[in-house]
């Protein structure tokens, strides 16, 4: 008896030390990778995009011109503990990337996945070029992924327990989700649309289901009420969105982009999703995928719209691998292959180098073997960098030159700094902070909303930073001087240039009337 005692307490030792190993090797995948992206931090500047998101913390509110107020929320936050720094910028995306690694191993459990595909799912949602890019920026991308992940795991949770909490709770991360992005909005219609067609469908008789939704309503609630008192600038925003950028997308290259962004971890992908459409149990999810890609194929979605949908598959496949390959050393061979093959197309995911050395990289690429993938902007062009990078190069150098014209400045209460594009204010208002900058005034995204109607003292001294000087302003100073230009010919905003406008010909507060009167009248 004491023997069989000895050995039922030896199997449950045994069992208790392999669950804390592999949570300690779960946990250590995602400590990894919040270290891996800070250590990069640093590579190239601020994103356009960043600067824009971090300055909407200084002015928090329900909602903003191009994005739900969440992002704004976040960068309020991470100011308060950690100031206006790039550091500050990359900390949330980089802490994002740990539990999203974590939320993903737990959905591999939730289709049945022990240690080995739980781990082999995190190791493949971290080489994911298209994720190692997503967390390396301070943008609502980010925290999209982790919203239809987290989603994702509470579906799951509750068809594999039926207990009814998950749903209310389901209904509240769907809320704050529709909070970051409205994106999310499709995942949420393919994922019901689906089930309605399973016996899953049963969830929409559950008194918790019709809770979770009116729980998800009320916290989404002061963005729609925002939307309604501003005109819905959502819709006109989506308008631009689509005149200016889903207009060049095209649908084989959307198609191709599927492969290409998971890159080495598509060898889990196509399996997952293979396997969730044998799955009776999990099917909706097979179907909810294909609802996502083709609508988004059909409407010319941005390829990365889609990534929501990559933590699901890639747990499935990883669940088969476990399932169908018992030989130890395959096994072991597939994360290794994983991350070998994705080490040399890192620098599609994110900036290892600096700059100089990217251009080689990107340039290498196109000489040896004339792939000039990744360099397309959202205009159709192809340059030396993504447009990603591109987009984090010249602004301390235009905030440099910015700073030499304000201080030029000899009364600092009749000066104004105008900037034509939102990245241009942004960089003015969150690097400018070094320098002392003032706010600058713009009427780009939702700078448009802050626009002053009249300046008291009036203006005497005028900053004006675009790529050209504009006719009316030429019209209205006597004396203008080019303090200076960015000068990195890989920067999206090269040849941007600060002007330093003095001696008004007539009351700046009139010619500013008369521009607002325009932009009333469009």
């Amino acid at each position: 008896m004491q023997k069989i005692a000895g050995k039922q307490h030896l199997i449950r030792m045994n069992k208790i030390s392999g669950i804390n190993r592999n949570t300690l090797i779960i946990y250590g995948l995602g400590l990894t990778n919040i270290l891996f992206h800070l250590v990069f931090y640093n590579k190239l500047e601020y994103h356009r995009d960043e600067l824009l998101y971090f300055s909407l913390g200084l002015h928090p509110a329900f909602g903003y011109a191009t994005v739900p107020p969440l992002i704004g929320w976040i960068a309020s936050f991470m100011q308060m503990i950690s100031g206006y720094s790039l550091f500050a910028v990359k900390l949330f995306p980089a802490l994002l990337s740990g539990a999203f690694v974590i939320i993903s191993t737990f959905i591999t459990k939730e289709l049945g996945g022990k240690s080995y595909a739980q781990i082999l799912t995190a190791i493949a949602v971290m080489v994911m070029p298209v994720s190692m890019r997503a967390f390396n920026l301070f943008q609502p991308v980010s925290t999209d992924l982790f919203f239809w992940t987290l989603i994702t795991y509470y579906v799951l949770r509750y068809v594999n327990t039926q207990k009814e909490k998950y749903l209310i709770i389901t209904g509240a991360v769907s809320g704050l989700a529709m909070l970051n992005k409205y994106l999310v909005a499709l995942y949420l219609l393919a994922l019901f649309s689906t089930i309605l067609f399973t016996g899953h469908r049963i969830i929409f008789k559950k008194r918790s289901f019709y809770i979770g939704l009116f729980a998800g309503l009320i916290i989404f609630l002061p963005n729609m009420i925002w939307q309604i008192n501003h005109g819905f600038p959502v819709i006109s925003h989506m308008q631009e969105l689509h005149d200016q950028q889903l207009v060049h997308v095209n649908r084989l290259d959307f198609l191709s982009d599927q492969i290409m962004m998971p890159f080495a971890s598509v060898l889990l992908i196509f399996p997952g999703f293979f396997c969730l459409l044998k799955n009776r149990k999990y099917r909706f999810m097979a179907y909810s995928v294909l609802f996502v890609v083709i609508t988004l194929l059909i409407l010319r979605g941005k390829s990365y719209y889609t990534i929501g949908i990559l933590p699901v598959l890639t747990a499935s496949g990883a669940v088969a691998a476990e399932k169908y390959i018992s030989n130890k050393l395959v096994r072991y061979a597939i994360p290794v292959f994983l991350i070998l093959i994705t080490l040399p197309v890192v620098p599609f995911g994110i900036p290892v180098y600096g700059e100089e050395k990217l251009v080689c990289y990107f340039q290498n690429l196109e000489d040896k073997y004339g792939i000039v993938a990744g360099r397309r902007f959202e205009d159709g062009t192809i340059h030396s960098l993504p447009q990603d990078y591109a987009d984090q190069l010249g602004w301390e150098e235009l905030v440099k030159i910015t700073s030499d014209a304000y201080r030029l400045i000899p009364d600092k209460s009749k000066g104004l700094i105008y900037c034509e594009n939102y990245g241009q204010a942004s960089a003015v208002f969150i690097i400018g902070k070094k320098y002392n900058l003032p706010e600058p005034v713009s009427f780009s995204d939702n700078y448009f909303y802050r626009k002053p109607a009249e300046f008291n003292p009036d203006i005497e001294y005028f900053i004006y930073i675009n790529d050209e000087l504009g006719e009316d302003v030429k019209e209205l100073f006597q004396d203008i001087k080019i303090i200076g230009r960015v000068s990195d010919i890989n920067a999206r905003e090269y040849g941007t240039a600060v002007y330093l406008c003095t001696n008004p010909k007539r009351s700046f507060n009139t010619f500013w009337k008369s521009v607002l009167l325009r932009l009333n009248d469009r």
